[in-house]
């Protein structure tokens, strides 16, 4: 681990089931995923910050949040490059890149490479996995 890596949080599945919420737990803990267009942070505009839900641990900037039209909030680079990990994901016959936050190990949701410059990626997350911190004025 460097030192700009997060401390690893590690909690019991009984600590988290009541941290967090039924569909948060679902998605963070299960890696489910809420269904398209239906999360609260699809079309948040707002300038400021998105958080794991589950640590609080800072992810991505709303300056770097782009409308994919995928029906998920979708980032093309996360806050640092210590901030989530990538995993590979062979789940319901598909082979798909899962991103996890590195602090806690959340399920966040996936990456694809059709996002726009400069990077090329899409980190298309769960609005659930997410908690917003408006930058105030």
């Amino acid at each position: 681990m460097t030192d700009s890596q997060p401390e690893k949080l590690k909690k019991t599945e009984a600590e988290w089931r009541e941290l967090l919420t039924p569909e948060q737990f679902d998605i963070l803990r299960g890696k489910g995923t809420e269904p398209a267009f239906s999360g609260a942070l699809n079309t948040n505009h707002a300038d400021g910050r998105y958080h794991c839900a589950a640590c609080g641990a800072a992810l991505f900037e709303s300056d770097k949040k782009f409308d994919s039209g995928s029906g998920w909030p979708s980032f093309w680079l996360p806050v640092s490059p210590d901030a989530i990990e990538a995993h590979e994901d062979t789940s319901y016959g598909m082979r798909r890149v899962e991103v996890t936050c590195a602090r806690c190990g959340g399920h966040l949701g996936h990456l694809f490479p059709d996002g726009p410059r400069p990077t090329g990626m899409r980190y298309c997350i769960n609005s659930a996995s997410l908690k917003f911190e408006e930058q105030t004025k």
